[in-house]
């Protein structure tokens, strides 16, 4: 066989393999090297492709691709400085347990260390922000198939191990890259069973023994959205008369199930010198978003905190954990539900409700958590929606509260940076089918710019929240301490941009508001007409601060 031949047929036997173990989503940054895999990538039927030029949007595509369908997404790019532009939606795939594949091409080892043009060292590039490292060989007539359809089900378990994750692979390849004629793709082999392990949890009986009868709570930080989870830990609640604290992405606070427990105003109750301290808590899913939550956890001395994780993973930066579970959330709650449980004082519960209702009433500014509610409201039931960091994910915390429709919030909160949103958005439309929003602040879209590009034909809206750059910095002790003017030139960076000229430019729809009678309205009539839309809202910083209880 000739070289291309041999690039194509190691290329294809991988992708095949890829394909017989599940993989069915995958995001082409185009260049020459990869060419043999990105050939073996498109005509793979069973492997829905997507298209994108910039490698890190391409990334995080890919990550949102992942997000929503709940399995291994791939990105393939060239060599050189097009690996090192996956990083970022490599390290949020990493902290958020996003099963991603990263597949990047390589020159071969001869090529190396000599000035060969578009060459750099991409042996374990992503060091330790990947579960495994794959270097496989450059192809040759002794590679075996079966070597390649068995790496492909490794690639595939690596990202889909006890703790989910990011996998890199380099594919290493000379040129000729292609023969002079494309031969058909092979057929799929035989898929290889990979059973996994499925602990028991056999702690229930003590644990339910530790819960019944007592003061406590349940606290719910960012968790998928698991079929049945919801109505399970709500029933878990009801037993047991206690609260349930979900942030916004434990996605909890909205869909048919019981949701007379379910609180989603802590942030603003929890402010109270008074409040409520528990003897327990229960704690499942990532640390609360919420600075004013972390504060309050941080003041419960004496209090026995059991938090529920996969192994590997410790998401206890305050360290206040008497009892870790390394069980699923589901399995933990279903073998309490087994149990004989016993409600705590009634008393109890109803003094969270109050603090709740109370919580519940908004100040009549027009800000960020004017947007986040009226964004809620808009949705159409079964839409998904992506949460930017900063202000947005606080005002969807803090005053984006529940409602009876089925809803899938997404956010990138493992590295928690304003990078990548609106690609991660477009991969999570395109998974899903469903229509979607994505709520950022102005500095967070500017930083995609990128990523309006992968909004192309697909029904998404972008609500960008535009209070004059970055205003989460007012809300910081940062801001106490610094001159105005320093401020406004060092962190604010106020933005000088014409967002209905920005989305001119790639194709897309816009509207703009600047008040929260008009506001309903845009929405309505964004999510009638679909995406691609961008849709600009004017916030006052003044009244940012203000709706958020800042001086």
């Amino acid at each position: 066989m000739t070289t291309g031949e041999l690039n194509l047929a190691h290329a294809d036997a991988l992708v095949a393999g890829l394909a017989a173990a599940g993989l069915r989503h995958a995001v082409i940054a185009p260049g020459a090297r990869s060419a043999p895999l990105a050939t073996a990538l498109l005509r793979r039927p069973e492997i829905r492709c997507e298209v994108v030029t910039d490698e890190r949007v391409a990334g995080y595509f890919a990550l949102g691709l992942a997000r929503a369908a709940g399995s291994p997404a791939a990105v393939l790019c060239t060599s050189g400085t097009a690996a090192a532009n996956l990083l970022p939606a490599v390290m949020e795939a990493n902290l958020a347990a996003v099963p991603l594949l990263v597949l990047t091409a390589d020159r071969p080892a001869e090529a190396h260390g000599w000035g060969a043009n578009q060459t750099a060292d991409q042996t374990r590039l992503y060091g330790s922000q990947v579960r495994a490292f794959h270097a496989l060989p450059v192809p040759d007539a002794s590679v075996s198939t079966g070597f390649l359809h068995t790496m492909a089900a490794r690639l595939i378990e690596d990202c889909r191990a006890s703790l989910p994750g990011p996998v890199h692979a380099n594919l290493p390849c000379r040129e000729p890259l292609l023969p002079e004629t494309i031969p058909p793709a092979p057929p799929l082999p035989a898929p290889i069973r990979v059973v996994q392990p499925t602990p028991a949890f056999t702690e229930a009986e003590a644990l339910a023994q530790c819960l019944s009868g007592r003061p406590g709570a349940i606290l719910c930080g960012e968790l998928p959205a698991t079929p049945g989870f919801a109505a399970t830990i709500a029933l878990l609640a009801e037993k047991l008369g206690v609260p349930i604290l979900a942030e916004p992405l434990s996605n909890l606070r909205h869909g048919a199930h019981d949701r007379t427990r379910i609180l989603a105003h802590q942030s603003r109750v929890l402010r109270q010198p008074a409040a409520l301290k528990p003897e327990w808590l229960l704690r499942i899913g990532a640390f609360p978003v919420s600075r004013v939550l972390e504060r309050w956890l941080a003041g419960l001395d004496g209090c026995e905190q059991i938090l529920v994780a996969p192994p590997g993973r410790w998401p206890d930066p305050l360290w206040r954990s008497t009892t870790v579970v390394r069980a699923t959330p589901m399995a933990v709650v279903e073998a309490l539900l087994a149990q004989r449980l016993s409600a705590a004082p009634s008393a109890w519960l109803d003094a969270w409700r109050q603090a709740e209702d109370g919580g519940a009433r908004a100040g009549g500014e027009f800000f960020e958590g004017t947007v986040a509610r009226a964004l809620i409201e808009a949705l159409p039931a079964g839409g998904h929606c992506f949460v930017g960091n900063s202000l947005a994910i606080r005002a969807m915390d803090a005053f984006g509260g529940t409602s009876a429709k089925t809803l899938t919030l997404h956010g990138n909160r493992g590295a928690s940076g304003i990078d990548g949103n609106i690609a991660t958005a477009a991969g999570i439309a395109a998974a899903s089918g469903a229509p979607t929003a994505v709520l950022i602040g102005d500095q967070a879209a500017l930083h995609d710019c990128g990523g309006f590009r992968a909004l192309a034909g697909r029904n998404v809206v972008a609500v960008v929240m535009d209070n004059g750059g970055g205003g989460i910095f007012e809300h910081l002790p940062l801001a106490r301490a610094l001159p105005e003017a320093l401020l406004a030139r060092g962190w604010l960076a106020p933005p000088q941009v014409d967002f209905r000229a920005l989305a001119a430019a790639f194709g897309l729809g816009f509207a703009e508001v600047s008040t929260r009678d008009e506001l309903p309205g845009a929405l309505a009539t964004a999510f009638t007409a679909g995406g691609p839309r961008v849709l600009r809202v004017r916030i006052d910083r003044a009244a940012s601060r203000s709706g958020f209880g800042r001086p």
